[in-house]
């Protein structure tokens, strides 16, 4: 079956491996290249008009966006992430931010950087814009991470958080998820400034810690706007049959 193609690329000023990344990208975020999906260079090749080469780089610059993953010798694929994925970064991300948080309260108790990711968010928030409200929560995190002026911490955090921010713009577009449902979450991160501007860092690291625990238990299922069927759920299952017997 013949490859349908696209209309070729002319990035005109733009590197192609450049505008290939945009093409591929709004493949992913339209759902046309669910999580999980192989990118096949010869086919994308094909289909663009492009060298595979082109492919190749741009794949790389997903790569490095956290968007797709690649094994030695495989095709890359879209980031795809269970929940219990979901559940054990969470708890890698409380570890790391609770320590970035203490770090940062220690230090100094001036964090425009996180006011400001934070008023985008607000803004993005109330205009409904779920793309833009995604990217300056990542913006949020990773300025923590960068303020604690721990290189090592901000390492780690990257690899942790850029394919966990892909894989939930992914979800959150192609399920059509509104915004209302970050209005806890800007709360919680205003609290976070708060304990900073404080120079509480004991407090700011267990209430991250606490924070991430939370969010862990229903993000999966907010993403993609479904009921609690996680871990959450299974816990007060129990305590709802007892209910039901008494």
């Amino acid at each position: 079956m013949p490859v349908k193609r696209l209309v070729p690329i002319n990035a005109g000023g733009t590197l192609v491996k450049d505008t290939v990344a945009d093409r591929l990208r709004a493949e992913i975020a339209n759902g046309k290249l669910r999580p999980g999906a192989r990118i096949v260079e010869g086919f994308w090749a094909r289909k663009l008009g492009v060298a595979q080469g082109s492919i190749r780089e741009a794949i790389n610059l997903l790569a490095q966006e956290g968007l797709v993953t690649k094994a030695s010798g495989r095709s890359a694929r879209v980031v795809s992430l269970s929940e219990q994925d979901v559940l054990q970064i969470y708890e890698m991300r409380g570890v790391l931010e609770g320590l970035a948080a203490r770090l940062l309260a220690l230090r100094t108790h001036e964090v425009p950087q996180l006011e400001q990711a934070l008023e985008t968010m607000r803004r993005a928030a109330k205009e409904g814009n779920a793309a833009a409200l995604i990217e300056s929560d990542l913006k949020f995190h990773l300025e923590l991470c960068r303020l604690s002026e721990n290189p090592y911490l901000l390492d780690h955090a990257r690899k942790v958080l850029l394919p966990l921010f892909a894989f939930v713009r992914i979800r959150v577009i192609s399920s059509d998820q509104k915004t209302a449902a970050w209005g806890q979450d800007l709360e919680a991160h205003q609290r976070i400034v708060d304990l900073i501007r404080e120079g509480q860092g004991d407090v700011a690291q267990m209430y991250v810690q606490h924070m991430m625990a939370r969010f862990a238990l229903r993000a999966y299922d907010t993403w993609e706007k479904k009921p609690p069927t996680g871990r959450a759920h299974r816990q007060s299952a129990p305590a709802e049959k007892r209910k039901k017997k008494g």
